[in-house]
């Protein structure tokens, strides 16, 4: 049996059926569906296997079969010779209608052919004219520019003047900013201290007639001082005045700057105009040039022909309409020409009386910086009484002073990517004594007597507490502490750097003022004896700094509990705190003491840790007492003045403590909890308070429950790895900052 009459599927080349002939020319043969082919196409490997096939039967006798597949065969050679028939009938007729198209294009290409000539010969015409028109246009460009050259000579003229009138203009201006700057600092020192003087008076005398109410007094002088801020205000707003009167005669002035600008930036304009005509006038020519080239080319292609008429048509008329124009613009231009000289004019009338108005200006501020030298020198006396009050309130409340020091960011930390998390607040109220911590985005704000940001520096400190330190000349108990995580700079608050003198500490610097004072009071009588002891608490024990038969050997037989001295603390009925078997020095300078400071800080139990190179791994304390007679009035006072560095609380998991490490943290976290525990206690006001759970706070109990002068330091980090410490020391210092102690009490009597 012969297979499937005929495979169906697309054509793919008739030139492969045809024997490589392209049959087609331009455009696909006409459809053959109507036909006894039924749309059937063949390809050359269907008419290839027609013709290549062969009958298969089973049997080669059996006529019929062989016949049934004759016929069958003989079909779809009928089918395929009747497709062929179609499709080249189909490509005649497709032949003839191109024929006819080619007819027609060539009849149209020749009409184009004179369309084309009667084109360039209007070009022609168009293009004479522009000619003429170019040589009336330069004729007019030559005349124009001989105007604008005079215009240009005058105009220099102008220039000349105009910067002799700014050189003058400029010196004023500056002697005005500087007669503003000068205004304004006056102004506001007058108002702040007229004001902040006469109420410091009334207060002074409300203060001299009723001691005996002073609680009550204490709130009327916070009223007085609301109401000097009030008038403070009312005085800016003042000096707001006078700044917007200043500013209105800068504006006036600044108005005929702008107007000098603007008359140059005209000038500049007209030259670039008159550049750009003379770029046109080129551009011109070369679209001339161009139209010539363009005629040539037209014969070649008809459709370019009309684009590129149409195209020069509207160049043409763009010529035209600029042409028209510029003469249109030069005729304004002649017209801003004279309001600028206008201008001008009103410009030098002007610039007249700001010189006036200057002059007036000068003699206003050499009458305030008159009335500011003798604002300042009240400021100064001011300033001294409001630090004297300041601190008579404070004693008078008798609560532990708070001061916050934050300490630079060292070289190899680096400040969080949100921006500092530090910050200080800049309202009046809390401006230098606030402090801001921000942590988890939650803002945390707090208020001491003191904020010493990083850039303040060991004197700028010293300062604030010397008043505190002559205290204790005078007969009264003073403890200065430094409290903080490790590394947060508590050591170099206290002791400072040996060697520079910039950088010196509280302790030498206290030291240094005590014994100039005791020169100072010499004539007056005063005669004061001094004594001092340094002592330590390393892991619970008491260790004397000074004491001559202090070893490494020494210290580990403390430490396995065998003390060579059983140091003990004991406080008499006076509130004197004496400890056993220590070693108490006579001295009579400061050169003795920084001598013995620095044996001291050899003996001091120091070790490494990964927060710090050198953390003090001990609790110290530096006490002086001082004795003095009056030879003429026979008075004795009794004061001491105690200073103490307190060992830095830090996390066992950042600090990466172990053996000896460890248990000297434990014991200084141990140490710093029983003085928080105090510290809650006092702040509750509890019966009982557990002074004697800890040998520092046992040492400290006449500082922090008896009739001392206490002022705390509370060391901040500013480095964001350290937020929480930082925030914790915040929260113990704003507890002990609330905490009420009992009010001072001098140690003095009259010698038998």
């Amino acid at each position: 049996m012969v297979g499937p009459a005929i495979n169906v599927r697309t054509r793919l080349s008739f030139s492969d059926v045809n024997g490589g002939e392209e049959l087609c020319l331009t455009s696909a043969p006409t459809s053959i569906a109507g036909s006894e082919c039924g749309g059937i196409e063949f390809t050359k490997e269907d008419v290839e296997a027609l013709l290549n096939e062969k009958l298969k039967r089973k049997d080669r006798f059996n006529l019929k079969e062989k016949c049934d597949n004759m016929v069958e065969y003989i079909k779809r050679l009928k089918l395929c010779i009747k497709w062929f028939q179609e499709l080249e009938y189909s490509y005649l007729l497709e032949q003839r209608k191109l024929q006819d198209e080619l007819e027609t294009s060539e009849i149209k290409s020749s009409e184009m052919e004179m369309i084309v000539k009667n084109k360039e010969e209007e070009l022609n015409s168009i293009i004479v004219e522009l000619r003429k028109n170019n040589a009336f246009l330069r004729e007019k460009f030559t005349q124009e520019e001989s105007e604008k050259l005079a215009a240009v000579e005058s105009l220099t003229k102008e220039k000349e003047a105009r910067l002799i009138m700014e050189r003058s203009q400029a010196s004023i201006s500056e002697e005005l900013a500087r007669a503003q700057r000068e205004l304004s600092s006056a102004n506001q020192k007058l108002s702040s201290l007229n004001e902040m003087y006469k109420r410091l008076q009334d207060y002074i005398t409300s203060l001299q007639q009723y001691n005996g109410k002073l609680h009550t007094e204490l709130s009327t002088a916070e009223n007085d001082l609301k109401r000097v801020e009030k008038e403070k205000a009312a005085m800016v707003e003042d000096l707001s005045m006078i700044k917007g009167e200043l500013a209105l005669s800068k504006a006036s002035q600044d108005e005929a700057l702008k107007q000098k600008d603007a008359m140059l930036n005209e000038v500049t304009c007209l030259r670039r105009e008159i550049q750009q005509v003379r770029d046109d006038r080129d551009h011109q020519l070369s679209l001339v040039q161009t139209l010539t080239d363009e005629v040539e080319n037209c014969r070649e292609s008809a459709e370019k022909y009309c684009e590129e008429l149409d195209e020069i048509k509207a160049k043409a008329n763009e010529l035209e309409a600029r042409c028209s124009s510029q003469s249109i613009e030069l005729k304004t231009l002649q017209n801003h020409l004279a309001a600028a000289e206008n201008k001008l004019q009103v410009s030098d009338l002007t610039a007249m009386e700001t010189m006036h108005e200057f002059e007036d200006q000068q003699r206003l501020v050499s009458e305030l910086l008159a009335r500011l030298g003798d604002a300042e020198t009240k400021l100064m006396e001011g300033e001294m009484l409001r630090k004297k009050l300041h601190n008579t309130i404070l004693e008078l409340k008798g609560n532990i002073r708070v001061f916050c020091r934050v300490r630079p960011l060292l070289p190899d930390e680096r400040s969080s990517p949100e921006g500092n998390f530090i910050s200080y607040p800049s309202s009046v109220e809390s401006l230098g004594r606030g402090i801001n911590l921000v942590q988890n985005g939650q803002r945390h704000s707090f208020t001491f007597d003191k904020v010493f940001a990083p850039e303040a520096t060991q004197e700028d400190v010293f300062v604030e507490i010397s008043q505190l330190v002559q205290s204790a000349l005078d007969g009264y108990k003073v403890c200065i502490f430094a409290y903080g995580q490790t590394g947060s700079g508590k050591t170099y608050t206290m002791m400072g750097k040996t060697g520079i003198l910039e950088e010196k500490g509280l302790i030498p610097r206290s030291l240094e003022q005590i014994f100039q004072t005791r020169q100072s009071l010499q004539p007056q009588g005063w005669k004061y004896d001094m004594q001092v002891s340094m002592l330590e608490i390393y892991n619970e024990t008491i260790h004397d700094l000074l004491s001559s038969n202090r070893s490494a050997p020494d210290v580990l037989r403390a430490e396995n509990g065998s003390p060579l001295k059983p140091y003990s603390i004991k406080h008499d009925a006076n509130g004197n705190t004496q400890v056993s078997d220590l070693t108490v020095v006579d001295v009579r300078s400061a050169k003795e003491v920084s001598f013995l400071l620095q044996e001291a800080s050899r003996s001091r139990s120091v070790g490494k840790t990964q927060m710090n190179e050198q953390s003090s791994r001990s609790h110290f304390v530096f006490t002086l007492k001082i004795s003095g007679v009056n030879e003429s009035t026979d008075q004795q006072v009794q004061g001491v003045l105690n200073l103490i560095d307190l060992a830095g609380s830090e996390r066992l998991s950042k600090s990466g403590s172990t053996g000896d490490r460890l248990k000297e943290t434990q014991a200084i976290n141990r140490s710093l909890s029983s003085l928080s525990d105090v510290i809650f206690a006092l702040a509750k006001k509890e019966e009982h308070v557990p002074f004697r759970n800890s040998k520092l706070t046992y040492l400290l109990q006449p500082c922090l429950g008896g009739d001392s002068k206490t002022l705390m330091f509370v060391n901040i980090s500013p480095d964001s790895s350290s937020a929480n410490e930082s925030l914790c020391s915040l929260r113990f210092a704003a507890r002990v900052n609330a905490c009420e102690i009992g009010t001072p009490r001098r140690l003095t009597n009259t010698r038998p």
